[in-house]
């Protein structure tokens, strides 16, 4: 899996947004949906690099497609 290193949780939140993503609800986490999924993205800056490739792969999109919306 490529790498996303250093990927700030606003950044990742704006990125997902111009994806269709629309957030539920904030707390330590982020979770947000799009009607058929749902992701949720932690509080961290950065965001590991493990966990963010796990999020972009459950929002359903490549690594390449979310590096252009970001």
């Amino acid at each position: 899996m490529p790498r996303l290193p250093g990927v700030n949780h606003v950044d990742a939140v704006r990125a997902l947004e111009k994806a269709g993503f629309t957030i539920i609800r904030q707390g330590k986490h982020i979770v947000m949906s799009d009607g058929t999924r749902q992701v949720t993205i932690p509080r961290h800056n950065p965001i590991k690099t493990f966990t963010m490739g796990g999020i972009v792969k459950d929002a359903g999109l490549t690594i390449e497609e979310f590096r252009q919306l970001l």
